[in-house]
């Protein structure tokens, strides 16, 4: 199943993915929440629930004209992994990390689908990173790592955008301002749900910058697969419905290459992953 999260004159909503267009799940079903991390928190059966209604409703929004959102605008936490594709930390010449290596965006970061990544006058090497994005179901602490899988509720491409020169040239390596510049996390255009993808192991993800192939390898080079990141992370937090895990990046980033190529405004960046769609964002200097 797929979901979106839609502006409505209402608010932001949560809706099933038809082939015809879109379903407003509270519109549809008042019993079900209106937004999707709700939805998540309700477990299998609610999003089993999402995905009938979806199935059975009958007003429709028009993708056409639905102004899409962030499929989570609203997660407690936004946790990020760095250096966790193998070819990736080849590129990068650093050592395979013996644990993850974790950072955190927040909240101001995240923009959808079609929304421009806008680039601050504070930094003049801003890079691109396609990233499959983890979203949590059921929360838990200290979740085994054989039951990790069962808490994650779905997935959906995502684009870790990074100012480099903060990130890696500032006194002690500021890679909190480097990660959490405003647009600097879009995701989407929609969430697909855990049991639509039998293995995130074997997912290929790509980014392309102006139709050129940029990065193009496959979540089987993951260091630290899904499970063991889940009960990671859940050893050191709570993890809540909705919380986000943005699982790190292929090689190809634009700091590895020569010369180093990095976002300007008039850009287009996809970020696509097999069975997960493509995120598409513009980019644009600050007005």
């Amino acid at each position: 199943m797929r979901f979106v999260t839609v502006e409505t004159d209402r608010g932001p909503r949560a809706c099933g993915v038809r082939q015809d267009g879109y379903i407003d799940l509270n519109a549809a079903d008042p019993a079900l929440p209106a937004s999707l991390k709700a939805i998540l928190a309700l477990g299998p059966d609610g999003v089993r629930r999402a995905g009938e209604v979806t199935k059975e409703a009958g007003a429709v929004l028009d993708p056409a004209t639905a102004k899409l959102l962030p499929p989570i605008p609203d997660p407690q936490k936004i946790l990020c992994i760095g250096l966790n594709y193998r070819d990736h930390a080849i590129e990068s010449g650093a050592a395979i990390p013996p644990e993850p290596v974790l950072f955190s965006k927040y909240p101001n970061t995240l923009i959808a689908h079609g929304d421009a990544i806008v680039l601050p006058p504070e930094s003049a090497e801003v890079d691109y990173e396609a990233e499959l994005v983890v979203v949590i179901g059921r929360g838990g602490r200290r979740i085994p790592r054989e039951w990790a899988l069962k808490h994650v509720g779905g997935y959906m491409p995502g684009h870790d955008v990074s100012a480099r020169d903060w990130q890696l040239n500032k006194p002690a390596k500021q890679w909190t301002a480097g990660k959490t510049f405003d647009t600097f996390a879009p995701t989407g255009p929609f969430l697909t749900t855990a049991d639509e993808i039998p293995d995130p192991q074997a997912l290929g993800i790509r980014l392309r910058l102006n139709g050129r192939t940029m990065q193009d390898s496959s979540t089987a080079q993951f260091i630290f697969p899904i499970a063991e990141l889940v009960s990671y992370l859940s050893n050191i937090m709570t993890l809540l419905p909705g919380d986000l895990i943005f699982t790190g990046t292929p090689p190809g980033v634009g700091m590895a290459r020569k010369p180093p190529v990095w976002l300007k405004p008039g850009d287009s960046v996809e970020v696509e992953i097999d069975g997960l769609g493509v995120l598409q964002n513009p980019v644009a200097a600050e007005a």
